[in-house]
């Protein structure tokens, strides 16, 4: 994991290129920061495999670039030791390597590599959450939002960004003053999306409401096996991994070469196509 993490794109091709594994599914986490991600990710990993079958889940955990090593500031790892030593578990603090999605740019890069290594299920949890951090919507099959009771301007945001991407909503902290205002708020704004309403659960950090959101998360997986077709899915997941190795490739290039940007534009482009077509 560690290798793939920090490969060129080239590397990435020769691990992972010729990989027809099973696609598991995949579970993102996302919400402002603060908010109780990491508590709620415990209770949920902790849900999701306490039937003690023979399941398998990941967790990549994203965390802010350190702006001294630039890797993972670990945060969210520190937060899940709790759960660290369950059977079939694994989990992944990833730096976001300055990307501003909430994301990391290699991050289907690794999904990939966890679905090689016969993985049923992964969640991934987001650096935060705002107006332009969509992206985590096309890399999971089902999208949980949490938004806490002070969120405040934060809901505003997230109305005309993630919150519409929303498969799930949780209201986290409903133990505190507002939550139950705000729960009612969000499922008054929140639209029906194809043939299904967006559930707008509770939980606390004690674990109480997780029960109910494992089973949403499974209802909105039936919804998805009736509703839409798997080919869709597969090729909006290959359409996005491709534009993230094109973009790692054009940042390789520009790095190694700074001459590229010398010139007009037009000299540029040619010379940034001409580096690409001898990689």
């Amino acid at each position: 994991m560690t290798r793939i993490a920090n490969a060129p794109v080239c590397e990435v091709l020769d691990t992972i290129g010729g990989s027809e594994a099973p696609a598991a599914y995949r579970i993102g986490v996302t919400g402002p920061p603060g908010g109780g991600k990491s508590t709620l990710i415990n209770a949920l990993v902790k849900e999701r495999l306490k039937d003690g079958i023979d399941k398998t889940l990941a967790v990549l955990a994203i965390d802010p670039s350190s702006p001294v090593s630039g890797g993972a500031i670990l945060g969210d790892r520190i937060r899940m030791d709790a759960i660290a030593n369950l059977p079939g578990l694994y989990l992944r603090s990833l730096s976001s390597r300055g990307a501003r999605n909430g994301l990391c740019d290699n991050v289907v890069d690794l999904l990939t590599l966890l679905e090689t290594h016969g993985f049923d299920e992964v969640i991934l949890e987001t650096v935060g959450v705002g107006q332009s951090e969509i992206a985590v919507h096309e890399v999971v099959d089902t999208l949980v939002v949490i938004v806490p009771p002070d969120a405040g301007d934060s809901v505003q945001t997230m109305k005309s960004g993630i919150l519409e991407m929303a498969d799930i909503v949780v209201v986290t902290k409903a133990d505190q003053p507002g939550a139950r205002r705000m729960a009612s708020d969000l499922s008054a704004v929140l639209r029906k999306r194809g043939d299904r309403d967006v559930p707008v659960l509770q939980t606390e950090a004690v674990g109480k409401g997780v029960a109910a959101l494992n089973q949403a998360i499974d209802d909105h997986r039936a919804w998805l096996a009736d509703n839409h077709p798997q080919a869709l899915t597969r090729d909006s997941r290959r359409r996005y991994h491709l534009q993230a190795l094109i973009d790692r490739e054009v940042r390789e290039a520009l790095k190694a070469d700074t001459g590229i940007l010398r010139g007009t534009l037009t000299t540029s482009y040619d010379r940034l196509l001409a580096a690409l077509r001898a990689k």
